[in-house]
C-alpha cells in the first residue's frame, strides 16, 4: 500500500482546539464486529467491556518540553526536546534562523545554557550545563501538537495529561487516556475489568508527516519502550480467564507488539521503531481504544492494520459525517482485531 492510501478529507472545523469541558464527556465510535458504526458516548465505554479483559494504559507523563532561548547575538532559539540521553545530553528538535555551532551557547533561562554537539537528521544533539530534566519540568511549556493553533494555557498542564501519568519522558501524550476519568475507571473496576500499565515516551516525531509514497522506504522514529514482567503476566492472565486484552491507545499497541516481536510477549525494555502497517501480524492486542488520527500518518496506518483498511477508513468517513471532534482533544474510537 502506498501513503495516498491513507488519505481522508477532513473540515479543519474538526480539528479539536481544547478538550471537551469533562474528561469524559467525549463522544465514542463503536466499530462493531461486522464494521458497523456505533454513535456513543465514552461513558458507555464499560458497557463495551467483559469481565476479565485487560486494559492496558501507557503511564508516561508529557514533559513541558517547549522552551525559548538565545543566542548571544539575541537571535531566537526554540528548543522541543525530542528525549533525553544519558548524562546532561538530550536529543531536539531546533528552531533558528541561523546553524547552531558548537563554540556559540544557547542562553536560557535561570542562567542554563545549551551547546551544539551534532546532528541526527532533522534532530539536534544539545548538552545543558544543568539537569535537563528539571529545567524543562521548571521552565517549560507544555508541547501541544502542531495542529492545535493556539499557545498552551494553564488548563493544559493537567488536560494533555493522563490522570494516571506517572513517569517522565514524553513530550507528546498518550491522547486515548486522556478520557479516562476516575468515576469511569472506577465503573471498569467493578465490572471485573483489570488494568496494567506499559510505558512508552512519546517523541515529536509521532506527528513528523511521510515524506515518500512507497511505505517501504519510511523510516520509522525511535521510542522508549518498558513492558514489565508483571505486565507480561497480567496478560497470561487475562488470556486463562478468557479475558481480551484491550489497548488503551496506539502506543500501547507498539509497546506490547514490540515486547512481542518474537511471537510470544516477554519483559521488553528499550527503544522501538516498529511500523504496524496493514500486513502486519499481531501477536498480543485483541481490542483497541484509540482517538482518530491524522491523515497519511504512521497512527492511521496501524489502526487500519488492527480493525481492517475498509471497516476503518469506512469508520472515518462515517466521523467526519457526523461531526465527530479529531486528533489529540478529540473524541474516541473502540474496535476489536480484524481477523
Amino acid at each position: 500500500m502506498r501513503r495516498a492510501d491513507f488519505a481522508y478529507d477532513l473540515p479543519p472545523e474538526l480539528i479539536a482546539q481544547r478538550p471537551s469541558p469533562q474528561r469524559s464527556g467525549s463522544r465514542l465510535l463503536h466499530v462493531t464486529r461486522d464494521s458497523r458504526c456505533d454513535d456513543l458516548q465514552f461513558i458507555d465505554l464499560p458497557g463495551l467491556l467483559r469481565p476479565a479483559d485487560l486494559l492496558i494504559f501507557n503511564d508516561t507523563r508529557v514533559i513541558p518540553a517547549r522552551v525559548v532561548g538565545a543566542k548571544p547575538t539575541g537571535g531566537q532559539v526554540e528548543i522541543l526536546l525530542e528525549r533525553i540521553l544519558d548524562g546532561r545530553r538530550i536529543i531536539a528538535h531546533v528552531h533558528a534562523s541561523k546553524a547552531l555551532r558548537a563554540d556559540v551557547p544557547v542562553l536560557l533561562p535561570d542562567g542554563a545554557e545549551a551547546r551544539f554537539v551534532t546532528r541526527h537528521d532533522d534532530l539536534f544533539e544539545l548538552e545543558f550545563n544543568v539537569d535537563p530534566l528539571e529545567f524543562f519540568e521548571r521552565h517549560g511549556s507544555m508541547p501541544l501538537p502542531p495542529y492545535i493553533e493556539r499557545s498552551a494555557e494553564a488548563d493544559d498542564a493537567t488536560r494533555y495529561q493522563t490522570i494516571y501519568a506517572r513517569e517522565p519522558g514524553a513530550v507528546a501524550a498518550p491522547t486515548a487516556g486522556l478520557h479516562f476519568d476516575d468515576a469511569v475507571m472506577a465503573r471498569c473496576a467493578e465490572l471485573g475489568v483489570r488494568t496494567a500499565y506499559v510505558t512508552l515516551h512519546v517523541g515529536a516525531g509521532t506527528f513528523q508527516s511521510i515524506r515518500v509514497d512507497d511505505l517501504d522506504q519510511h523510516r520509522m522514529h525511535r521510542e522508549r519502550v518498558h513492558v514489565s514482567a508483571e505486565v507480561c503476566e497480567a496478560v497470561a492472565r487475562a488470556r486463562a480467564d478468557g479475558g481480551r486484552i484491550i489497548a488503551v491507545g496506539t502506543t500501547v499497541v507498539r509497546s506490547l507488539e514490540s515486547a512481542s516481536a518474537a511471537g510470544s510477549l516477554l519483559p521488553f525494555s528499550g527503544e522501538t521503531q516498529l511500523f504496524i502497517r496493514p500486513g502486519y501480524r499481531f501477536n498480543t492486542v485483541d481490542a483497541l481504544l484509540t482517538n482518530f488520527h491524522l491523515p497519511e500518518s504512521t497512527l492511521l496506518m496501524l489502526v487500519c492494520a488492527f480493525g481492517g483498511y475498509d471497516a476503518v477508513m469506512n469508520a472515518y468517513r462515517h466521523a467526519v459525517a457526523q461531526r465527530y471532534r479529531f486528533f489529540s482533544y478529540g473524541d474516541a474510537m473502540f474496535l476489536e482485531r480484524a481477523a
